[in-house]
């Protein structure tokens, strides 16, 4: 066992393995189009907003929906606590604008087709060109306060408000 998580450490060390954002480190930085074409930084939100950043496999799907909407439909009072969410996924921008259109979505969803996203928070699926479900809480100074990688996708909203609270 040993072998393996000192061959894991150099492996990701060497920028060969992906390796998790721990809590209480700075969030990878990251730059992606939203719905609308608009470039979203993580560096914009930065001294002004905490960022609820979930990643998620496909847009339009059962699952995929039911938190998009959960998030929807609690994202007034995710804004109260001073926070934004942004949704990431490796569909394009066209996808996410149809989805967004759909369901009415009030926040934005990056598109991470070349997974720059999905690898840099290491929440790739194995053998998939996907994200698999898990989001990060990140407060306004960029560190990772939070992760979640039990997403209950009709209670997200929930989920989330009560980790932003404690902030």
């Amino acid at each position: 066992m040993f072998r393996i998580g000192v061959m894991a450490g150099l492996l990701a060390a060497a920028g060969l393995l992906a390796s998790e954002p721990q809590i209480g480190t700075q969030a990878p930085a990251f730059e992606a189009s939203d719905q609308d074409g608009q470039t979203v930084r993580l560096a914009d939100y930065l001294g002004k907003s905490n960022v609820v950043l979930y990643f998620y496999p496909k847009d339009d799907t059962p699952g995929c929906t039911r938190e998009a909407c959960s998030l929807r439909d609690g994202y007034q009072a995710i804004q109260a606590t001073g926070a934004v969410v942004l949704g990431v996924s490796a569909d394009g921008v066209d996808s996410h604008a149809a989805f967004s259109k759909k369901y009415k979505l009030p926040f934005a969803l990056l598109a991470d087709p070349e997974g720059t996203l999905i690898k840099a928070y290491d929440v790739k699926m194995p053998l998939l060109k996907m994200a698999h479900r898990g989001t990060f809480i990140i407060d306004k100074q960029g560190v990772i306060r939070f992760k979640v990688d039990n997403v209950d996708t009709g209670k997200h909203d929930q989920q989330v408000l009560e980790l932003l609270r404690t902030l």
